[in-house]
């Protein structure tokens, strides 16, 4: 039996308040959809994946759509080591906020040239009628900004379940992690896990004050029951890749 690499990676999730976030998540690791809107201070995820004698763990943090909390917002960008900066097809005014994430990174991240980075418009299932950003702008704005990064762009439905593993098999090409060979696919081995719900404004800075000490610092609690899932399209908490 070959020995076993393991590799922690922490997948920081950015971009304005109702592009679908914290939907690309959920149906990536859990396959659900909710279609309320509920605004997120933070939440962190952990997952576990088997590649052959590779093991993946993730860190995938979901950042609030706005800057309210600036010391929170810094902290995230300081420990990521993989972004996800997310906009909405049908929104021109979610794009300039991506842009303003991406200007946050690059002040604070002397290595942001080595650090993976998705560009991805969702609601993309809106597009046919509602479209406001062409995919090729956003590429031209990436490729203006951002010359010779570890950068991809792409477009997604969390809604409609479209391109949402390949946004994810993605970070896996540009990560460069070794893979091992004749490996067929991304295997969940422990369930996601969700540090804590979104909270309503009204609550929020209470939460964030406590939860910005040490949410970050710390790796999720592993779910008690490790198990290998299935791999099948029609699991609904299905978390493969392949």
């Amino acid at each position: 039996m070959g020995e076993t690499t393991t590799y922690h990676i922490r997948l920081v999730v950015f971009g304005g308040g109702g592009v679908g976030k914290s939907a690309i998540l959920k149906r990536f690791l859990l396959n659900t959809f909710n279609e309320k809107h509920s605004p997120t201070v933070e939440d962190l995820h952990y997952c576990e994946f088997a590649i052959g004698t590779l093991t993946l763990k993730v860190d995938f943090l979901d950042t609030a759509g706005d800057n309210q909390f600036p010391a929170m917002r810094r902290l995230s960008i300081a420990t990521a080591q993989a972004f996800l900066l997310v906009y909405s097809v049908d929104s021109s005014g979610s794009f300039e906020d991506l842009k303003k994430c991406f200007d946050e990174i690059r002040e604070q991240r002397s290595d942001f040239q080595d650090i993976p980075i998705i560009v991805v418009g969702n609601k993309l299932d809106l597009a046919a009628g509602r479209r406001e950003i062409l995919k090729e702008d956003v590429a031209e704005w990436v490729f203006c900004e951002m010359p010779q990064l570890c950068v991809k762009v792409m477009e997604c439905s969390a809604r409609d379940n479209i391109n949402v593993r390949e946004v994810f098999k993605a970070f896996l090409q540009l990560s460069k992690i070794s893979i091992p060979a004749d490996t067929t696919g991304l295997h969940r081995r422990s369930s996601a896990h969700a540090s804590g719900a979104s909270k309503s404004r009204s609550s929020e800075e209470t939460t964030a004050q406590r939860r910005s000490r040490s949410l970050i610092r710390r790796v999720s609690k592993k779910m008690k029951k490790n198990r290998d899932i299935p791999h099948s399209d029609t699991e609904t908490n299905e978390c493969v890749t392949s």
